[in-house]
């Protein structure tokens, strides 16, 4: 049983979305005593100039405007934070993550906020975390030289610090979605409550 658990989704389809249906059969396995839950369906904010001028400003010297343009961010590092598990839908969209999945990425990868950088390159620094990756594909293979999703929500997860990730996968949906769903069915089954 997970203590605390953050629950991402990033399918712009709620209904019928592959991706948000085994995330949820994810929490049923995991039993979560609090799921939090954030849907990206209507995106998140790009960065932009004055974001990154806020972000780069040391917190006490951000003015009322500055600290306004991080809150967002902030909320969503506060939740990743408070999060023992994440359970991340990640539908793959023309060979990668959706937009606002990557926005949502732009929002908690901040320098000394999520890492630091050192001598010996960029630290994470929200370890001892677990993620669950859910992911969804119409005709990529997961984990193919054409999946260009699940590796790098590895990378970006592992960046910050989250090393323990495990990959549910339902790939290649347009060609056998029956075998897809059952090997991700099989999969949420052997995942560790």
């Amino acid at each position: 049983m997970t203590d605390t658990l953050l629950r991402i989704d990033a399918s712009a389809r709620r209904d019928g979305s592959i991706s948000r249906d085994l995330t949820d059969k994810v929490i049923d396995r995991l039993a979560p005593v609090q799921t939090i839950t954030r849907d990206l369906a209507h995106g998140l904010p790009l960065l932009d100039e004055a974001w990154v001028g806020a972000n780069f400003t040391p917190a006490d010297q951000r003015t009322p405007d500055q600290a306004e343009k991080l809150a967002l961010s902030d909320t969503l590092v506060a939740e990743i934070k408070s999060a023992d598990t994440l359970v991340i839908g990640v539908p793959i969209y023309n060979f990668g993550v959706p937009a606002a999945l990557k926005a949502w990425v732009d929002q908690v990868a901040r320098a000394g906020v999520t890492f630091k950088y050192t001598e010996n390159g960029p630290q994470g620094l929200l370890s001892g975390k677990r993620a669950i990756l859910v992911v969804a594909s119409g005709g990529t293979e997961a984990g193919s030289e054409i999946d260009f999703a699940t590796n790098y929500m590895r990378h970006v997860l592992g960046f910050i610090g989250i090393k323990d990730v495990s990959v549910v996968t339902a790939d290649r949906l347009m060609v056998d979605a029956e075998v897809a769903i059952s090997k991700a069915n099989a999969q949420v089954e052997a995942l560790a409550a």
